[in-house]
């Protein structure tokens, strides 16, 4: 990564402009009306990337010197299929409360916060408080943008499946900040809230658990209606599709249970729950979170095309109306000929997904009355 200049510097005339005595007639113009300043400098097109350190990639919990390969992989991927320019933050703390406050204190530097490799229950706490305080955009990846690609690759596999959505009964194995922003997703995109059964390591949620955290107890209120309990074999047992956002390991015996015919996403990375040459077996449809196999579900898909939508109007919030018109552009990026078993989602490469998404998101945030 580096910093550049977007206008040149090479005469005296230029330096004034660009700083005294010119930058003061705009110190002056903001002073004067403060929402000024996302024209006349960067921040209506910035943004800043924000991790602990705490949940990085599969790695846990490395801090933050260990995270900044990763934040500056996401800037550069911001800048290069978003056109937006972000800075990557780690932070020394993994305090909810100095978090909150160092991230409000940063605010009027960028129009929008990208929260990062923040691990559960800590991140659904963090992003709540900053959304209440800020007037920009936050957004938090590992929940949301993993759920709008799932969102958009269940669609297009029911459509090859000759499914629908609503119809479908879903697993969720996993239930920190991807599984509880998948289901909530899911739902939020049509699938029966009731034919959802998540789990955690301790078995699937449901109302008669009494060792729930509030996410947690919230989810099991909203989905599992036929009350399954105990481990994922019983919850895969005539279920159409799993989507695995744990890690770990999930035997062939479970999926036995499956109904035929469905879909399998193992996301976890590196190592997915399922290996593909296993899960084939098993399913019609088969995805992961990798590069090396068909259907990658990658988080590349929506979030810079979701914070260059925000950004062009304005936005100052990422609504859930936002988020579901994301997972519909990316889902409508391919034409039924270009669908198969193999091609879901499109590629991470593919020109046409973030404008598509950007178009989507701006169009959404104007509908939900969300602009500065």
């Amino acid at each position: 990564m580096s910093v550049q200049s977007s206008v040149p510097l090479a005469t005296r005339e230029d330096l004034a402009l660009a700083y005294t005595p010119g930058v003061a007639q705009v110190c002056e113009a903001i002073a004067a009306d403060e929402s000024l300043v996302h024209e006349l400098t960067w921040v209506g097109r910035a943004v800043a990337v924000v991790t602990d350190g705490s949940a990085v990639l599969g790695l846990g919990n490395i801090g933050p010197r260990a995270a900044m390969p990763v934040m500056e992989g996401k800037a550069v991927l911001f800048k290069q299929f978003g056109g937006v320019d972000a800075v990557p933050i780690c932070l020394d703390t993994q305090d909810p409360d100095e978090i909150v406050a160092i991230v409000t204190a940063l605010a009027p530097s960028f129009g929008g916060i990208n929260l990062e490799d923040i691990s559960a229950p800590r991140c659904f706490e963090i992003e709540r408080r900053l959304e209440a305080t800020l007037p920009i955009p936050v957004f938090h990846d590992d929940q949301h943008g993993t759920a709008i690609v799932v969102l958009a690759a269940l669609r297009n596999a029911a459509r090859v499946l000759g499914r629908e959505l609503r119809d479908l009964r879903i697993v969720v194995s996993g239930a920190g900040a991807a599984g509880v922003a998948v289901t909530k997703m899911l739902i939020s995109g049509g699938a029966d809230a009731g034919e959802i059964v998540v789990l955690d390591s301790r078995g699937c949620l449901h109302n008669g658990r009494t060792d729930l955290n509030p996410e947690k107890a919230a989810l099991a209120a909203l989905t599992n209606a036929g009350g399954i309990t105990g481990d994922i074999a019983n919850a895969l047992r005539g279920a159409d599709v799993l989507i695995g956002v744990s890690g770990g390991t999930i035997g062939e015996s479970a999926l036995a249970g499956m109904s035929p015919g469905g879909a399998i996403f193992a996301l976890a990375n590196p190592t997915p729950e399922v290996h593909p040459s296993v899960a084939s077996r098993y399913a019609a449809v088969v995805a992961t979170g990798r590069s090396d196999f068909p259907n990658q579900i990658n988080n590349v898909l929506a979030f810079p095309g979701i914070f260059r939508g925000a950004l062009d109007v304005g936005a100052t919030r990422i609504t859930d109306g936002m988020k579901v018109a994301a997972a519909s552009a990316i889902a409508s990026v391919l034409a039924a000929e270009e669908l198969s078993t193999d091609a879901i989602v499109p590629s991470a490469l593919d020109p046409r997904v973030a404008p598509a998404v950007a178009a989507a998101v701006s169009a959404a945030a104007r509908h939900d009355g969300v602009l500065r």
